[in-house]
């Protein structure tokens, strides 16, 4: 059998760490993670999924993490079972977290600090800055020159 889960999304709210009465640390939080596939003429559908995290991950989650804030987690699906206080039987899949990644970058999901920073971008019009990317998109086949092989490895 094989169980595991790959998913990445954004937070909904702050993670919530909290301690067994043994001292470890568990987190608790839910990610929204939009749907690869919209049909035509429908919105884009997203999943909300419950996630928990123990001792080092959990701890990771809650220093680093916060509403809004992309992540990559890894894991398996667990379900369990549990009446609620009405008397009602429920049953919860969570994702169980092994590894949890930042999944965009620092300047990507650092606040602006003061407010005067923007970034610029060329008009549509406008013609790259020569110090831009190379881009290998365009090209010819023939301004590649076949090497002769002598038979030596480079290395």
């Amino acid at each position: 059998m094989y169980n595991r889960a790959i998913l990445m999304g954004r937070l909904t709210a702050d993670p919530e760490l909290k301690q067994t009465p043994n001292g470890v640390s568990v987190c608790s939080f839910r990610i929204a993670v939009d749907r690869g596939y919209t049909p035509r003429g429908d919105e884009r559908q997203t999943d909300f999924l419950d996630i928990v995290a123990w001792r080092s991950q959990a701890e990771f989650v809650s220093k680093y993490f916060n509403k809004g804030k992309m992540i990559l987690v890894e894991g398996s699906i667990e379900t369990r079972q549990y009446t609620d206080k009405d008397g009602n039987n429920r049953r919860v899949f969570e994702i169980i977290a092994d590894n949890v990644r930042f999944a965009e970058s620092k300047s990507a999901s650092a606040p602006s600090r003061g407010g005067n920073e923007s970034m610029s971008f060329p008009a549509p019009n406008q013609a790259p800055a020569a110090n831009a990317g190379v881009s290998y998109s365009s090209g010819n086949v023939d301004d590649f020159a076949e090497l002769d092989d002598d038979g030596d490895l480079p290395f």
